[in-house]
């Protein structure tokens, strides 16, 4: 590439940097001389300091002479952390570098303050990405250094034998414990070799580790493949554990799981599996994503880097060669999750909502409610189903205290009913004292949430994702957001809260009890998520699923996007920034 920067035809000073999250945004102010090229299109390139392009920043924007750019430094476009490295930025225009890029001196003091550490491993571990100005350098040129470290000892050394803690059985164990990943990685290519293609037919796989049985999207998918009598050309294959809560599973556990994933060339997930953090599938086999959450306010996975819990730098979540939404307009949404391209992210629908929208369907379930919970009948319904507080599932409860039961049953007096579906991950059940059961239910054991939206007129809820499903049903909804502040911190958001929940927020109960008194829900909000959220309302999502994925049938626009982001990646991989000789 042709470099021109000691022409100083183009300049350009980074005026700011703040961050969303683990997206770094950029404001860079660009001038040009007299008789430059001001039309022709301009890209900027981080730069390390082998002089190799590690990352093409988004163009967000252009206001005036100022350019607004952003990266996610989880995932600059090749589903992998910006690499360690010194980095400079370059501007580039029509394949020449025309302008590294400099620090507006009212920035400078400001340098420090935009740095930023990721903690995870354990909070072990640290990502940090560091802005600062160098010494004897012309100007002030940008320069962004990013580390991966971990924790190291900061007193006295000791000597080993007299270690505090030292177990000569206990090291030995940890030492043999780490044969296993290995021994499991080496089971996996062998049954890959020796089951490959054997059947003769494609092979499908429907695995779940975080559950014994299939559920949501992942029923709804084998369940419409076996419906078009698509096992006649295609073998279905299934594994659900719960490693996640189990994670000691025997080896005959572990032989049959791996032996199904070697055979495969599908797998369809419905959540995180940790064997993928380690175990690299083979790049024939697609890794496909049908996540249960439709999308809700709280962040996970990479979305939430640097807080208790987040996934280390790898993970199975950078091996999906898809993952699916409920739109085009909320695809980002999940890709920030997952580590991966908006363009890899396909907006079929949720296949679990096929069912949940036939109408033969939801009269049967109507009748079953009614049934089983005749206190309902000729009632209207409030479902209170906030998420799970707590880092895990073994640690997983709500806080029952903030409930006004005494008020809140008063209240109901003989319109409404209350039925309280806690998240599956709360063990504790709702402390429903004799005198109000007539008006209130726990019905935490029903299995089905959706199921009970048939009946219900009001939700209330906090940061779940279940406000996806119950939207279509066109009902208010209130937000008991009691912790938004707290839960903002630990947890983190990915969008604005209070301007994406769809419906009246209250952060008292006190508020919740008036505005159910004062029919004040902010129905609008509802019609206006419904509208951003789903790109189809039908029974089809799974159809899509297959057509999509399994036979391969991609619509042109994904086609379109997937094919602009594998030619960023590949131009990264062209370009040469060596320096002027």
């Amino acid at each position: 590439m042709e470099n021109l920067i000691s022409k100083r035809q183009i300049t350009a000073k980074v005026t700011k940097l703040t961050w969303e999250r683990i997206w770094l945004h950029l404001e860079v102010k660009v001038a040009f001389a007299e008789g430059a090229d001001k039309d022709s299109k301009l890209s900027f390139y981080l730069i390390n300091g082998l002089f190799e392009p590690k990352a093409k920043l988004k163009v967000e924007g252009i206001d005036g002479d100022t350019y607004k750019l952003k990266i996610n430094i989880t995932n600059p476009g090749n589903g992998l952390c910006l690499p360690q490295g010194t980095y400079s930025m370059i501007v580039c225009q029509k394949k020449r570098q025309m302008a590294k890029a400099e620090i507006a001196e009212s920035l400078v003091k400001e340098m420090s303050s935009a740095s930023r550490n990721f903690l995870y491993g354990g909070r072990a571990k640290v990502y940090s990405v560091t802005f600062y100005v160098t010494e004897g350098d012309e100007g002030l040129p940008f320069i962004m250094y990013v580390l991966a470290g971990g924790r190291t000892g900061i007193s006295a050394p000791v000597a080993h034998a007299a270690k505090k803690g030292f177990h000569p059985k206990e090291q030995l164990k940890k030492k043999y414990s780490k044969i296993n990943k290995p021994l499991k990685v080496d089971m996996y290519w062998k049954y890959r070799k020796k089951y490959k293609h054997k059947s003769g037919k494609p092979v499908v796989m429907f695995m779940s580790e975080q559950s014994t049985s299939i559920s949501t999207n992942l029923k709804a998918v084998k369940d419409r493949m076996l419906a078009r009598g698509m096992d006649k050309d295609y073998i279905i294959v299934e594994s659900y554990r719960s490693s996640v809560t189990n994670p000691r599973q025997g080896i005959k556990s572990w032989m049959d799981m791996l032996k199904k994933m070697a055979m495969s060339d599908f797998i369809f997930l419905d959540d995180h599996a940790p064997v993928l953090d380690w175990l690299i599938l083979d790049k024939d086999t697609t890794l496909i994503q049908l996540w249960h959450a439709g999308a809700g306010f709280k962040s996970s996975g990479y979305s939430r880097w640097g807080h208790i819990g987040c996934p280390a730098p790898y993970s199975c979540h950078r091996q999906y060669k898809y993952g699916i939404s409920g739109s085009k307009n909320i695809a980002h949404f999940f890709s920030e999750v997952w580590g991966i391209n908006d363009s890899q992210v396909l907006p079929t629908g949720m296949p679990r909502i096929d069912e949940y929208l036939d109408e033969g369907y939801r009269a049967k379930k109507t009748k079953e409610l009614y049934d089983k919970y005749p206190m309902c009948r000729d009632k209207k319904v409030i479902l209170f189903a906030p998420t799970y507080r707590g880092t895990n599932k073994a640690n997983a409860h709500y806080p029952y205290e903030l409930i006004d039961f005494g008020r809140l049953y008063e209240l109901c007096g003989d319109e409404y009913i209350v039925l309280f579906k806690m998240h599956p991950w709360v063990a504790s059940e709702v402390p429903i004292e004799e005198k109000y059961k007539d008006r209130f239910a726990d019905v935490g054991r029903y299995p089905n949430i959706n199921d009970l939206f048939y009946i219900t007129e009001l939700l209330i809820t906090d940061y779940s994702s279940n406000i996806f499903e119950y939207s279509l049903m066109k009902k208010p909804m209130l937000f008991f957001a009691f912790d938004k502040i707290q839960y903002s911190f630990s947890r983190g958001f990915h969008r604005p809260y209070e301007e994406s929940a769809p419906g009246k927020v209250c952060a008292t109960f006190d508020e919740v009890l008036k505005a159910i008194e004062e029919q004040d829900f902010e129905y609008p909000k509802v019609e206006e998520y419904v509208e951003k959220h789903f790109d189809y309302i039908d029974s089809h999502a799974s159809d899509r699923v297959i057509d999509w994925i399994i036979l391969g049938q991609l619509p042109d626009s994904v086609k379109k996007g997937l094919a602009a982001d594998a030619a960023v990646n590949k131009e990264l991989e062209t370009l040469d920034f060596k320096p002027a000789p």
